[in-house]
């Protein structure tokens, strides 16, 4: 009798697990119903555009037509050849964007993200009276349209704007901006053509001489403003984290003894570690597809000397009508991108301070095993 009990009590078991994974399985398909309209679209107007796109970097669409047509022929690496081999106009070209870029960048993300560190200690401070005030004055540049911020831009830094009048005080005749090939670097060694060690083509075709001209006068003005526009974004992450650490860390620092300086170093910076990965992160990818300034601006004028790699593709496809050159420049970017990306990841270690404390824990776990060991404890 109570074998049969058990065997009767056994039985709906299987008939318990299929109903679960019926379940399951209805809530996975209603799950793919209510995600498949989001599918739909990042397929039709994220991945198939890559897609698109990455043929027509190895074809030579002309821009007439479907690029699957009969009359589109692969071209295999021709388009990357062209920009990557260091011959010929259209590598030269390439090799000037990525050369004021590289400057763009290495001047734009550190000053940026110094700046909105500062920014956010200052309207962090108990004392300080109208924070509020501060916050949106710092950030209403990063909401303001970056076409009206480059108009605005272009009046100030003219040859008779208000920043070379503000010089003029000063008795410092400024320079036209926007108009001013020359590069920093040239400027402070006192210009001239450099040694002839120098004047020779090396990568892209650019001559050393030109690698080391550093920005221009005219790229500058747009450094300028990619910091002033960008710092007030990156002031809000650096708040957020600030405020996340809360007073008693400081506090307790301050029990210590530690002095400012030791306080930010040795307790705030290493806890704002993520806060500073995900700016830098920001910082290049922002700084390596700038675009509408450009645009907006001077179209990488004067002499080339603020071309960018973003604008040189949308000249090469759209002004040009060489398609598939500006799509392998577009994807070259994308590489380039990816690599700042993985370096500074591992320079930063992603931002995750989970290695740092589990390497803690194992030094502190060695030290109390050495420790027990020479007293004759258990660790």
């Amino acid at each position: 009798m109570t074998t049969t009990q058990g065997l009767a009590r056994a039985t709906p078991a299987p008939a318990q697990g299929r109903g679960r994974r019926s379940l399951g399985n209805a809530q996975a398909g209603a799950g793919w119903l209510f995600v498949l309209p989001m599918v739909v679209v990042l397929g039709l107007f994220l991945f198939l555009p890559v897609v698109m796109a990455a043929w027509v970097s190895v074809s030579d669409w002309s821009g007439r037509g479907a690029p699957w047509g009969g009359n589109v022929n692969f071209v295999g690496s021709k388009n990357y050849v062209d920009v990557l081999g260091g011959q010929g106009l259209a590598a030269r070209d390439f090799g000037t964007a990525i050369r004021n870029n590289l400057y763009y960048v290495i001047l734009v993300v550190p000053l940026q993200t110094v700046l909105s560190l500062l920014l956010a200690f200052m309207v962090n401070k108990r004392a300080l009276r109208g924070k509020s005030f501060y916050r949106t004055a710092f950030y209403f540049p990063s909401v303001t349209s970056s076409v009206a911020i480059t108009v605005l831009w272009l009046f100030l830094f003219s040859a008779s704007g208000a920043v070379n009048a503000f010089l003029g005080w000063f008795s410092i005749q400024g320079p036209n901006w926007f108009a001013d090939p020359r590069g920093v670097i040239h400027i402070m060694l006192g210009g001239g053509d450099g040694p002839a060690a120098l004047q020779e083509p090396a990568l892209f075709g650019i001559s050393g001489w030109e690698w080391l001209a550093g920005p221009s006068v005219a790229m500058c003005a747009f450094i300028l403003m990619a910091i002033f526009t960008t710092s007030g974004t990156f002031m809000l992450l650096f708040l957020a984290a600030l405020q996340a650490i809360g007073e008693e860390t400081e506090e307790a620092a301050m029990v210590d003894g530690a002095s400012a300086w030791q306080r930010f170093w040795y307790v705030t910076l290493p806890m704002l570690r993520p806060t500073v990965f995900t700016v830098i992160t920001l910082g290049l990818i922002g700084t390596w597809q700038v675009f509408d300034q450009i645009y907006t601006g001077t179209q990488g004028g004067p002499s080339k000397t603020t071309l960018t790699p973003a604008y040189l593709s949308y000249d090469a496809a759209f002004l040009s009508g060489d398609w598939g050159r500006g799509a392998a420049i577009a994807f070259v970017l994308f590489g380039i991108i990816v690599l700042f990306t993985i370096l500074q990841r591992l320079i930063l270690g992603g931002g995750d301070n989970t290695g740092t404390d589990r390497r803690a824990q194992r030094a502190e776990k060695r030290a109390r095993t050495r420790a027990a060991a020479q007293t004759g404890g258990v660790a």
